[in-house]
């Protein structure tokens, strides 16, 4: 093998590499959308007895967190629990009776609404059903 074609092979193996190295990680991010993340079926949150009134559960739901609350009154809400700021997952503050975000101090209502701090707008509010001793979320329709 002469010098021109040890280059030209070692020239299409480095090449080979280099496409590799920049296409591997763009189809994993293409096909990272198009996977559990756009899921919107229904989602067993927790069992009836496992959530104790006016508290809350983190669960996943579609690739992305989801707070189920138990209000004081019985009656069960779930929300997507990034915050519509910066991404942060919220909590439930059942001495304010209010959504929290610890990042950037950002508080939503038992609605979803935000009522101050730096969010821009509500968290998705998501159905919520009883079904066999499950708790059931999904999207609304």
């Amino acid at each position: 093998m002469n010098r021109r074609g040890f280059l030209n092979r070692v020239l299409a193996v480095v090449g080979a590499a280099f496409a590799a190295a920049v296409l591997f990680p763009v189809e994993r991010f293409l096909s990272a959308q198009a996977g559990p993340a756009t899921k919107s079926g229904p989602v067993v949150a927790a069992k009836v007895n496992e959530v104790a009134l006016n508290s809350y559960r983190i669960f996943p739901f579609g690739g992305e967190p989801a707070i189920l609350i138990h209000l004081a009154n019985g009656e069960y809400r779930a929300f997507s629990a990034v915050c519509t700021h910066l991404g942060c997952t919220v909590q439930y503050r059942p001495e304010g009776h209010n959504i929290w975000c610890a990042c950037h101090n950002g508080v939503y209502d038992l609605q979803g609404h935000n009522v101050s701090g730096p969010p821009p707008r509500p968290l998705e509010r998501y159905a919520v059903r009883l079904a066999d001793g499950n708790i059931i979320v999904e999207k609304n329709a």
